[in-house]
């Protein structure tokens, strides 16, 4: 099944439900495919599971930012909301890399691309962000690429 078909699917069960957060988030997952089909110029037409990954990945994001930035303003009741919102869409994210997975991956890039100081950094992050899209935060990734090139 796709995440497409996944996605539907998901999104009549939650209505049937009657489970309104994750009948909004679906709801809003596709919006924003939708959006970033006319953004590509493809009305009407449909994203495979990688463009569709794009769009959740850049959904989750955006709660994350969200969450700190009510935490920091002291709106605990919107930050929660948003926590939630996030369960939801991780849901459909792949697994993440645990420390040690991600510690190989950036070695592995590291001895691939022949870096050897911090002025590879950029090539390296650029190497483990596209070979495990998804599953690494760039903030992790670029600490970790830091600490082995320096």
């Amino acid at each position: 099944m796709s995440l497409t078909e996944q996605i539907d699917s998901d999104y009549v069960q939650a209505y049937k439900a009657k489970d309104a957060l994750r009948v909004s988030v679906l709801r809003m997952v596709k919006t924003a495919a939708k959006n970033r089909l006319v953004k590509l110029r493809r009305p009407g037409g449909t994203l495979d599971d990688a463009e569709l990954l794009d769009v959740f990945i850049k959904e989750a994001k955006q709660r994350q930012d969200s969450i700190e930035q009510y935490t920091t303003a002291g709106r605990p009741d919107l930050a929660e909301k948003e926590a939630q919102e996030l369960a939801i869409l991780t849901h459909y994210l792949p697994k993440k890399l645990s420390p040690e997975e991600l510690d190989a991956a950036v070695n592995a890039a590291v001895d691939d691309l022949g870096a050897t100081g911090p002025r590879d950094m950029g090539r390296v992050i650029s190497a483990v962000m596209t070979a495990f899209k998804g599953r690494a935060d760039g903030k992790e990734v670029a600490a970790a690429v830091k600490k082995r090139l320096s």
